[in-house]
């Protein structure tokens, strides 16, 4: 991302004027909407340049008012993406829509509002872990908005062609972690690994 390449770890913007991102006033048609509150959602990025805009222009374009950025750049995801903060205003419905066009952009949504993962899980993978790209693996156990991968510890004592294992430590939405579960089983399936689980059973 081409923000905060000065070390700052926080960028704000003080719109304390009511306007959002792009300028446009929190009014429809002259008269003031349902009171705006404020919301923060927590985003992957890739570390490229422009990554962080164009996240920001799914908020902007739907009503939101930034109030400031923070980007943990030495504390990277599993899948060595950044972890980025973002706090804006906006009214119930229109925090519904933005949240509905980050995802729809494809940015990777980890929390929302007041949305939290609140169940954990531990599983074990088994099998050509490294052949059958493990980096398209963790991709598609994120793209299930039910789990997010909050840890990945990867072993191949025999070399990366021969089988390897994996231990992940899934964070679920509270009462969603069989849908997770399931989601994680089809691709153990289609990929020919052996999934081991529950490791450590799930905690509330």
């Amino acid at each position: 991302m081409s923000d905060g390449r000065d070390g700052a770890p926080e960028e704000r913007d003080d719109a304390g004027d009511g306007e959002s991102v792009d300028g446009a006033a929190s009014l429809d048609g002259g008269h003031a909407s349902a009171t705006p509150s404020t919301h923060t959602v927590r985003l992957e990025l890739v570390d490229e340049p422009g990554q962080l805009l164009a996240a920001l222009h799914p908020i902007a374009d739907n009503g939101g008012n930034l109030l400031s950025i923070y980007h943990e750049r030495g504390n990277k995801t599993p899948r060595g993406r950044i972890p980025v903060e973002v706090d804006f205003e906006a009214t119930p419905e229109r925090f519904e829509g933005i949240v509905e066009a980050l995802r729809s952009e494809g940015v990777n949504v980890m929390q929302a509002g007041t949305e939290r993962y609140a169940e954990e899980v531990t599983l074990l993978l088994f099998g050509h872990l490294i052949d059958t790209d493990l980096s398209d693996t963790l991709s598609r156990i994120e793209a299930c908005e039910s789990a997010s991968v909050a840890d990945v510890s990867l072993a191949a004592p025999q070399g990366t062609e021969e089988v390897s294992s994996a231990r992940l430590r899934l964070e679920a939405r509270a009462g969603e972690t069989e849908t997770a579960l399931a989601a994680v089983r089809e691709l153990a399936a289609e990929k020919n690994l052996r999934l081991v689980e529950p490791l450590t059973g799930v905690e509330a």
